[in-house]
């Protein structure tokens, strides 16, 4: 069985998808990007700032499947340009405790929704 996990706290979904999906003990999300979830503006400052976002929004999606980072058992990260890489891990490191961090992969992509730099998706567990 499935649940569909949804909160005002992260960007709205922009296409035939939701914010998370819950099976059993298992949380699928969404790949987030920099969306503000009250404006649905994006936020593009600085790629720190951007990645900050992205994992805010991630916060709030785990949050409302009453789970936090520490429940992540892997991620995936997609970026437009490597170079961005260790700005974006400098931010990304702030949310997870490096003995236990999850399983995880980089990938530089030819694009992203909406012109973005970054897009985060995680699997998490109870």
């Amino acid at each position: 069985m499935k649940k569909i996990i949804t909160t005002e706290n992260a960007p709205a979904p922009i296409g035939p998808y939701n914010q998370a999906v819950l099976s059993g003990n298992t949380l699928y999300t969404s790949g987030q990007i920099a969306l503000n979830p009250k404006t649905m503006e994006l936020v593009l400052d600085t790629i720190e700032i951007e990645t900050k976002q992205v994992m805010e929004n991630m916060k709030a999606v785990l949050e409302a499947a009453e789970m936090n980072f520490s429940n992540i058992v892997k991620s995936t990260i997609f970026i437009m340009d490597m170079a961005d890489f260790a700005r974006i891990n400098s931010i990304y490191a702030l949310y997870f405790d490096e003995k236990t961090a999850p399983a995880r992969e980089t990938v530089q992509v030819a694009g992203l929704p909406k012109g973005v730099n970054v897009e985060i998706s995680m699997i998490a567990v109870k």
